[in-house]
């Protein structure tokens, strides 16, 4: 089966709120990949040293599958030098504060892999280090480095693009853009010819597929606090002004950085979530995971505010989980029906000494977020804004509990029930796809091709996800 349309019940646009009942929307958690966590980290302590991987500090990933190679590939951010890292021993650290020193160096390095759990650092033999090239340093003096790779590129040579903020040595910093056609031999970097935002985040980049322009996340500051901005581009070189695109909440929920992608007519956001603001707190200077989405990339809205998308490890340095402190993500690859979420997690505070791994996570596609009843002895109701049907086929996508029970009925826009499409006419198959078909026990979807509909869903002990099918939205709320 081919579902034309999808849209995930996590876009409140979709749904009349002042008709829902006993409902609440959760956001799924990643399974993350316990067998194979952390895939690498840090090695400058290791017994086969790499002394330029002192501290990852954030990481920063941009992870893609290059088809053209047969690769999975991350490119991550690492201070290359760090004086108060590299001369506290691990053990040492925990009497110890770190203090970070304006002699610190922020570089780009590169993984790659064949099966996306096994990764090597190759040396691309680019840049000296303490005198060898035998390294996997990309380039020196970038912070918050995007990546992407552009498929849809027609010159090979710009088929990689990168942009960064450069911190050169003489302490100046500015934006620039660079290009690659194989994604390790990269060209001179092209500083922006205006504009230069403060930019310390994961500088993310992406092409927007509805406007066809590149669009970078990067950062301002406000009133003292972390601010997501976003910057246009046709032609990669000529940056828009930065505008703000979303705040936190105050002090204590900071947006530190956020990748984004698109997912059918949406905009997902994987915003790592700061806190400062209340020493006393027990999330005091660690980092969380949220989900947010939008419609327009101007404004943006938390799918479940305090719902975490990438949870932290247990416990706390030094004998905590490695993720238990911090964690920065990239935007996901599709596998088998699966979305990865590829991460730096650190194992402490985001101003102390921490070490940092990367990981993997998933989740099971269009499994973001999900309805289910407040109180479980009741049925939930969910009523959806209209829809024009377009064809056969209305799909849902649950997971059904046991004694758990799903109907559907269709109503018109003011209420009233089509006739043969009640409740209790209603019932679910299975399709070879993670999709449920809703059907009628004498009537067809198909009999009203051309109308509009509202879909009322009433259930118990299930969690609903999506509706999809041959459906259009004609009145969604933006």
């Amino acid at each position: 089966m081919i579902i034309s349309k999808k849209y995930l019940l996590l876009n409140r646009g979709i749904l009349n709120g002042h008709l829902l009942d006993n409902v609440k929307l959760t956001v799924t958690s990643v399974k993350k990949d316990t067998e194979n966590n952390p895939l690498f980290a840090e090695e400058f302590f290791r017994t086969h040293e790499k002394k330029w991987e002192v501290r990852y500090d954030n990481g920063y990933p941009n992870v893609m599958y290059d088809p053209k190679y047969g690769k999975f590939r991350c490119y991550y951010s690492v201070f290359t030098y760090d004086k108060d890292s590299s001369e506290t021993p691990l053990k040492e650290r925990v009497n110890k504060h770190y203090k970070p020193s304006k002699s610190r160096i922020s570089s780009l390095c590169y993984a790659e892999s064949i099966d996306g759990i096994n990764w090597k650092k190759p040396d691309l033999n680019l840049v000296n280090f303490e005198g060898s090239t035998s390294n996997n340093i990309l380039m020196e003096f970038v912070h918050g480095t995007g990546v992407f790779l552009d498929e849809e590129e027609l010159d090979p040579r710009k088929r990689y693009k990168l942009i960064t903020r450069v911190d050169h040595p003489n302490g100046r910093k500015y934006m620039a853009v660079s290009f690659s056609e194989d994604g390790i031999h990269f060209k001179k970097l092209i500083e922006w010819p205006q504009y230069n935002p403060p930019a310390d985040t994961h500088n993310f980049v992406f092409k927007d597929k509805k406007t066809r322009k590149y669009k970078v996340i990067t950062r301002l500051w406000r009133d003292g606090l972390r601010i997501p901005a976003i910057s246009e581009s046709f032609d990669f070189i000529n940056w828009s002004k930065p505008e703000e695109i979303l705040r936190g909440d105050g002090f204590q929920e900071q947006i530190y950085s956020m990748p984004v992608f698109q997912y059918e007519d949406l905009y997902l956001g994987i915003a790592s979530i700061y806190h400062e603001g209340d020493l006393s707190s027990q999330n005091y200077d660690l980092v969380d995971v949220e989900l947010k989405y939008a419609t327009t990339l101007e404004h943006w809205d938390s799918v479940g505010k305090g719902q975490y998308f990438i949870p932290r490890g247990k416990g706390s340095y030094p004998n905590g989980e490695f993720d238990c402190g911090c964690i920065y993500a990239s935007s996901p690859i599709e596998i088998d029906n699966k979305l990865y979420f590829y991460y730096m997690g650190g194992n402490g505070p985001h101003t102390d000494f921490r070490e940092t791994s990367f990981a993997r996570s998933w989740i099971e596609k269009d499994k973001f977020a999900y309805y289910e009843t407040k109180d479980k002895n009741r049925e939930g109701i969910l009523y959806t804004r209209p829809f024009t049907i377009c064809g056969d086929d209305l799909l849902i996508l649950t997971e059904i509990e046991t004694f758990g029970e799903i109907k559907v009925s269709l109503c018109k826009e003011n209420g009233e029930l089509y006739a043969g499409y009640e409740l209790e006419n209603s019932f679910l198959i299975d399709t070879d796809t993670c999709y449920k078909k809703i059907c009628f026990r004498e009537k067809n979807v198909g009999e009203l091709k051309g109308e509009s509909i509202v879909i009322l869903i009433e259930f118990k002990n299930a969690r609903i996800f999506s509706i999809a099918g041959d459906i259009e939205t004609n009145k969604i709320r933006m």
